[in-house]
């Protein structure tokens, strides 16, 4: 991985937009003050590929990517990986109740010959090339494959932060053997492995299945489809000498039905004869409608009497008044009453608010003149720091200073030179500032908020004075509407006399809807007598043109009981003549019913004769249907033995197949366990990466130190102790620090070729420790990292303090900051 652009915009110390361009710095420093946001720049980087910072402590350390007082932060990082350039962008968000949540993240592959400073223009995310990841969640997995390492490896191993800079020397050998295993992509060789045991595992499943099929069609033999042929035939002749004996029993049926018909007809003049009767209550009827008539004219004149009598009181009901009137005017001699209640209550809300506001008030001017003080302190502690910085830049000249000598600035001869103090001026002065700023911050933020409950406690007040002022108007409006008025216990009388009118008028009108439901109830009456009698003469209607093709009597249309007693003695005396004839017609249907019975039997002897099951239906399509099926069947089983001997010649080439399967994939899975092949690959690697890292050290130390390793541990030799090895967490910090340099210089310049994945070793930066170097060590560490940017096939950068280190950086970002935000300044080539 090479960053190339990063842009950062509300992101902790850099409050403004601000870009950091890396195009053609292969060697570059960080430099700045202490604070400036050196180390910033990196957290940046982290941030925008992995969502968090080493030192923020863990995702939930989100809320330190806001700069103070911001409500977003965005973070944009350009670089290369394995030859492909990448875009990563994380958005960052305080919400309306204070929490900072992750509010977008993309990753996207940018096309070849992309322009990166076309970033400047504005564009979107969609413009920047094919989207590789949308959310959070998707950045996990797109990373890993565009940088081919996870975060605590990427930490271990291109970026180096404060305080993790020996992670990667004093890791566990399991760690240190994973990160080895993602940079050179040995993963493979055991992915391999897994894959063939896999196979094998499948080659065997699927032989145990072919196995079990194989057993299962054991009965699919020659001799069987042969057997399954003849036995088709049969059933073919058979199907063909049904279709043939089908003509005479078809014909003996034909006689069986006709005869069958005859003797039905006449079973169905006898029925038709036989079921007229004389209907029950004929004489009720024709007296029911007479008396229902009556009944529906009393009904009437019970209606208009009821009628009259309504009317007439309502006429009283609307001589009496309107009482909605009455209501309203009672309504408002109740509100008068409620609102002389609630005059006093109002008042007193507005006294409160108004004691309330006054105490905001004072409160809100006292904060006020407690941040402006904080503020002129904190402006006071700037100047201090200053000065303190002026002090200390002449207390390091002194280092210079000999008694006697020139001073290089006045010119003057040195007399004394005057004592160096021990504490760092600018450093105390730092101690105070920072007391200052935090006093000043919570100064304003206790002034911001004493302000706020000030202005709502002013609202309140005027909001609570608008209500009472609203209240008084109410209440002289009522006032003088009630003037007007009769008193209410006037009002209250008179609405109880119409209360009376109006139920006796209630009374009224239930007489009335009683009368109308009785009338409509005996008009019904009439009807249902009506219909009774229509429906009486329509049955005898019905039942006479049933009979009409027998020829029976004329009926007399005014009297329904005679026209029935002539009908009735008429069917009787028609229905004895035909009781002779159907005799004759039931002994014909049996001598045609036995001629059928001898037909059916010669067809079921064609099916036992054939050797094949009886049929379970005796009619002709049943007899047809049961040979074509028998035939049907032993065409099916004929065809599932042939289609299950094909399927026994291919379960035996099948199992040819994967027992040769199984062999080959179990061959190359044992190979690679039982070499140990990426265990050798990984001794080997480590074997160049302490040779490379030794030959540094060796050089960082004078010929002191040299590293080796054992059984995945690191262990230095001192030659200047008669070669005695050690562990490396005896190592002092210093120590440390050239041994943890040497590791990360090898990572990146060893294993780099090495590498056959996206995890190419492409830039390493470091950030800590040179200040702790003497002269002649950071010469040694100068000249290593120069020589390490100078092949030119990866970028090296640090941050330092060190004044001489940083001159012998050919490019240089100055990183300062004012009281807004931070800045960074590219110079060098």
């Amino acid at each position: 991985m090479r960053p190339l652009r990063l842009d950062m915009a509300g992101f902790t110390v850099f409050r403004d937009p601000t870009t950091v361009d890396f195009t053609d710095a292969d060697y570059f420093a960080l430099v700045g003050p202490t604070g400036s946001g050196k180390s910033t720049v990196l957290d940046a980087i982290c941030f925008a590929l992995y969502g968090t910072v080493p030192r923020w402590g863990g995702a939930r350390g989100i809320v330190n990517a806001l700069a103070p007082s911001s409500t977003e932060a965005r973070v944009r990082l350009v670089f290369e990986s394995a030859g492909d350039r990448f875009v990563a962008t994380r958005v960052v968000r305080r919400d309306g109740r204070g929490n900072v949540k992750t509010a977008g993240a993309g990753l996207q592959l940018m096309p070849p010959g992309f322009d990166v400073t076309k970033l400047d223009t504005g564009m979107d995310l969609e413009d920047l090339g094919e989207v590789l990841a949308g959310t959070p969640a998707e950045m996990d997995a797109a990373v890993l494959d565009a940088v081919g390492l996870p975060y605590e490896q990427f930490t271990s191993c291109v970026v180096l932060p404060q305080g993790q800079f020996a992670d990667f020397l004093h890791a566990k050998p399991a760690t240190r053997q994973q990160i080895l295993i993602n940079l050179l992509g040995l993963h493979v060789y055991e992915e391999v492995q897994v894959k063939a045991a896999e196979r094998g595992k499948g080659a065997e499943a699927k032989l145990t299945v072919v196995e079990q099929q194989l057993g299962s069609l054991e009965d699919a033999t020659d001799e069987a489809v042969e057997q399954a042929a003849a036995h088709l035939e049969r059933m073919r002749e058979l199907t063909a000498a049904v279709e043939a004996a089908m003509p005479e029993l078809r014909a003996a049926r034909q006689a069986e039905v006709a005869a069958s018909q005859a003797r039905d007809a006449v079973d169905a003049e006898l029925a038709a004869l036989g079921s007229v009767r004389t209907p029950a209550g004929l004489t009720e009827v024709a007296g029911a409608v007479a008396a229902a008539r009556e009944s529906a004219d009393r009904a009437a004149v019970e209606v208009h009497a009821a009628e009259e009598a309504e009317e007439k009181m309502r006429g009283e009901l609307t001589a009496a008044g309107d009482p909605g009137q009455l209501r309203v005017a009672l309504d408002r001699h109740t509100e008068l009453a409620r609102l002389i209640e609630q005059e006093e209550w109002f008042a007193g809300k507005v006294s409160v608010a108004d004691v309330e506001y006054r105490d905001a008030l004072a409160a809100a001017e006292l904060a006020n003149a407690q941040h402006l003080g904080a503020q002129q302190l904190l402006e006071q502690a700037r100047q201090d720091y200053r000065d303190a910085q002026q002090r200390d830049r002449a207390t390091a000249l002194r280092g210079h200073l000999t008694a006697g000598g020139v001073c290089p600035v006045c010119e003057q001869t040195v007399a004394v030179v005057p004592e160096v103090p021990r504490e760092s001026a600018v450093r105390l002065a730092e101690q105070a500032g920072n007391v200052a700023r935090e006093e000043a911050e919570s100064a304003q933020v206790r002034w911001r908020e004493r302000d706020a409950v000030a202005r709502n406690a002013a609202f309140d007040l005027e909001r609570k004075r608008g209500q009472y002022e609203h209240h008084l108007t109410r209440l002289a409006e009522v006032r003088k509407a009630v003037e007007a008025l009769p008193g209410a216990e006037t009002l209250r009388q008179r609405l109880a006399e119409l209360g009376a009118l109006q139920r006796r008028l209630e009374d009224a009108g239930t007489a009335v809807r009683a009368a109308r439901e009785a009338l409509r109830t005996a008009q019904a009456v009439v009807r249902s007598a009506e219909d009774q009698q229509r429906k009486a003469w329509r049955t005898f209607d019905t039942v006479r043109d049933g009979l009409a093709r027998f020829g029976p009597p004329p009926a007399d249309r005014e009297d329904l009981a005679g026209a029935w007693a002539t009908l009735v003695d008429w069917a009787a005396g028609e229905h004895a003549r035909r009781r002779t004839a159907r005799d004759a017609a039931e002994a014909a249907v049996a001598a045609a019913h036995q001629e059928t019975v001898r037909a059916r039997a010669d067809i079921v002897d064609l099916f036992t004769a054939a050797g094949a099951p009886g049929p379970s239906s005796a009619d002709e399509a049943g007899l047809i249907r049961a040979a074509a099926v028998t035939a049907e069947r032993a065409g099916a089983a004929w065809q599932r033995l042939t289609e299950r001997r094909e399927q026994a010649r291919a379960a035996l080439e099948q199992r040819d197949a994967l027992l040769r399967a199984s062999r080959v994939a179990k061959s190359l899975a044992g190979h690679l366990r039982a070499n140990n092949f990426e265990r050798w690959l990984l001794e080997e690697a480590l074997d160049l990466l302490v040779d490379g890292a030794s030959r540094i050290l060796r050089e960082l130390t004078g010929g002191q130190y040299e590293l080796m390793h054992e059984k995945g541990e690191f262990f230095v030799v001192d030659h200047h102790d008669a070669g005695l090895r050690r562990g490396v967490r005896t190592l002092s910090g210093g120590e440390t620090f050239q041994a943890s340099l040497a590791l990360a210089l090898a990572l990146s310049e060893q294993l780099a070729g090495m590498s056959t994945t996206a995890a190419s070793l492409e830039s390493i930066v470091l950030d800590e420790g040179f200040g702790t170097l003497d002269a002649a060590t950071l010469d040694v560490v100068a000249a290593t990292l120069e020589n390490l940017a100078a092949r030119g096939d990866r970028m090296v950068g640090l941050v330092t303090h060190v004044h001489a280190l940083a001159e012998r950086v050919p490019v240089r970002f100055e990183v300062h900051k004012d009281a807004r935000t931070a800045h960074v300044e590219r110079v060098g080539l």
